[in-house]
């Protein structure tokens, strides 16, 4: 506390009392149970989790079935062309 004295009839005492600012009536969804999760929130975490394992685990045995290049050699014929004649060679001479 502090004593001021404004003259020899008015001693006047300050004390300084510390309150909390005043809280907004809508404090935007951050009540009392802001931020904490329900059993069934965490549920569908473990839930997402797995799911991506199991996508990760397909992609990965796709991506092993796959060749190496998909350019064609020169001297096989393509795929489509199964029942199509050989190329025909140069004659020699």
């Amino acid at each position: 506390m502090t004593a001021l004295t404004l003259g020899p009839d008015f001693p006047v005492t300050f004390a300084q009392v510390q309150t909390e600012p005043p809280k907004p009536a809508d404090p935007g969804g951050q009540g009392e149970d802001f931020g904490k999760s329900s059993p069934l929130g965490f549920l569908i975490l473990v839930l997402f989790f797995v799911a991506v394992a199991f996508l990760v685990r397909s992609m990965t045995k796709h991506l092993k079935r796959l060749p190496e290049s998909f350019d064609e050699p020169a001297d096989k014929p393509a795929e489509g062309a199964e029942g199509a004649e050989p190329p025909a060679k140069p004659a020699a001479g």
